[in-house]
């Protein structure tokens, strides 16, 4: 039964990092599984398969300061 929350808004998380990848951060591997499981029940999932800006912004300038 889905909460009152659920009912009248939406969430919207983003992620570099795929599921698959998120056991870096929630080590516990049934937790993480419990997780996915719980944001993405009911959930659209949208991929864009681009590189973060931000990420690509502070290699380069990692790069141009070395």
């Amino acid at each position: 039964m889905p909460t009152e929350r659920e009912e009248n808004a939406s969430v919207a998380i983003a992620s570099n990092e795929s599921f698959s990848g998120w056991t870096k951060t929630f080590t516990d591997l049934r937790l993480c599984a419990a997780i996915v499981d719980g944001l993405t029940f009911g959930g659209n999932i949208i991929q864009t398969g681009t590189e973060s800006y931000r990420l690509a912004h502070t290699r380069a300038q990692l790069a141009a300061a070395a």
